[in-house]
């Protein structure tokens, strides 16, 4: 969606909106409009949308408002946030190919102003590639928004927040996209391409290259696939050199079967968003990139396609790591913390991070937990869970943490290796972040994200229709404008 900054736009557009405070009057518009929005009882709270239709031939506009709720509320730029995605949503399909947007009825602020636009933009993402037969009333229509009245600095503001759109909408088209079109080297040449002239640097490894390292728990899981697997590493410098970077880890299963310990066939269709937080960690890159952010960030992503096969490895098999302690693989189908782990100690031994945040779609356990409202936050370290808690709310991409400690420790301990792949049925989600944190060096502030429940939705949200939400990208943005540029 193109997004236009103008004091006087053209004068056929018949769709004009605007944004108003909960409480506000509307002595200002129509009387017969105003009284439509009294007798619906339009208030104004955020994400309430009324329309209705005042002159005629010509001269006919089509009025719409979009409440932001109260001024003064603690959510309110997600409120801001909600009245342009509740516009989108309205109206994407509308047969207008435009609108006029008037953001200067409620006392915004530049960055309330700017929460509008995101909103707006990323409720109108959605991906109708192979649609062939999409009746015309169910096409997008809206393509542009003129804005008019808006606060002094909005458009600086708005290009930061672009930059974190294109982010999250690149995480929605990696996890959306099929297996037989997302793989590992079409992950890999899809980042490549997204980042051409960003100022990135790009690095790859392929199978020989991981094979020299003893990455041996992570090529064990793309073992029975024909894709070859890669490990793929993202660094954007935004600050000085002497800086020690923060760094993203992302589990990239582009497609999980479940190996020779086979999933079950109903909905295993959505197991190609197994590389969401892989995903994630390319579209938050691409925001940092985008919008030059001044800090040293480096996103590491481990992906494999993990499929049944003659080659394949089988449950009882022992794996080396590539720190050296070895794993009983006792369910081929807990994968994602075979392939986090090395990537977790590659990332480690090669940029030596100050802190290191690892996202996965890793357990069923963690939805069970959480639903779908939360991802779960385990950390060694008080201070970035508060950090990262903090970055979720302010966001939207919220978190809830979850214990960590010895006792749990114990469940995955192996009578025949240093560490079992799974623990008992019991605490879940909690055995595998144990699993990661054995591979963190110690004195290393590390996070573990479990967000199983949140980059794939069965019904609409505020700001993402059905699908991909592209959970995690606004996270990690947030946090490092919290926390790395402070």
């Amino acid at each position: 969606m193109q997004i236009h900054f103008t004091a006087a736009p053209p004068a056929d557009i018949r769709l004009h909106a605007q944004v108003v405070n909960q409480g506000a009057s509307l002595a200002a518009l129509d009387a017969a409009l105003a009284e439509g929005a009294a007798a619906a009882r339009f208030a104004g709270r955020a994400g309430q949308v009324f329309d209705g239709f005042v002159g005629s031939g010509a001269g006919l506009r089509w009025i719409a408002l979009a409440g932001a709720g109260e001024p003064g509320a603690a959510e309110r730029r997600l409120n801001c946030e909600r009245a342009g995605a509740a516009l989108t949503a309205k109206y994407l399909v509308s047969g207008e190919a435009a609108m006029v947007l008037d953001l200067g009825q409620a006392a915004l602020s530049a960055t309330d102003a700017a929460a509008v636009l995101l909103g707006l933009r990323l409720r109108g993402w959605r991906h109708d590639k192979y649609r062939t037969r999409l009746a015309a009333d169910k096409r997008p229509s809206l393509t542009t928004v003129h804005v008019i009245n808006a606060p002094a600095g909005t458009e600086a503001e708005w290009e930061r927040e672009a930059a974190l759109a294109r982010g999250v909408e690149f995480t929605r088209m990696l996890v959306t996209e099929p297996a037989n079109i997302i793989y590992p080297a079409s992950f890999v040449a899809a980042c490549e391409e997204a980042f051409s002239g960003t100022g990135v640097s790009i690095t790859v490894l392929g199978e020989a290259e991981m094979e020299k390292l003893g990455m041996g728990a992570l090529l064990g899981v793309g073992k029975g696939s024909e894709r070859e697997s890669k490990l793929l590493a993202i660094r954007w410098d935004g600050a000085a050199a002497e800086d020690k970077p923060t760094v993203f880890v992302g589990k990239g299963v582009t497609f999980d079967t479940g190996g020779i310990s086979l999933k079950p066939p109903p909905g295993m269709e959505d197991m190609k968003w197994d590389m969401g937080g892989a995903g994630a960690v390319a579209g938050a890159m691409l925001a940092l990139a985008g919008r030059k952010a001044k800090a040293n960030v480096i996103g590491v992503m481990g992906l494999v396609e993990n499929m049944p096969d003659g080659k394949a490895q089988r449950p009882g098999d022992i794996v080396t790591t590539m720190s050296g302690q070895t794993v009983e693989v006792l369910n081929t189908d807990a994968e994602g913390r075979l392939v986090l782990c090395d990537a977790l100690h590659w990332a480690q031994e090669q940029f030596n991070p100050v802190r290191i945040i690892d996202l996965a779609t890793l357990t069923g356990a963690m939805i069970i937990s959480l639903g779908n409202e939360y991802g779960g936050l385990f950390a060694n370290d008080d201070t970035l869970a508060a950090q990262l808690t903090a970055a979720g709310q302010a966001s939207g991409d919220k978190l809830w943490r979850m214990p960590l400690g010895p006792n749990y420790d114990k469940l995955i301990d192996s009578p025949v290796a240093d560490i079992k792949n799974v623990g008992p049925r019991e605490a879940g989600s909690i055995t595998a972040a144990q699993f990661l944190q054995r591979f963190v060096k110690d004195g290393t502030p590390w996070a573990h994200l479990d967000i199983a429940g949140m980059v794939w939705a069965a019904k609409p949200g505020h700001t993402w229709d059905k699908g991909a939400t592209g959970y995690g990208v606004r996270l990690l943005d947030q946090f490092v404008r919290d926390v790395v540029e402070g």
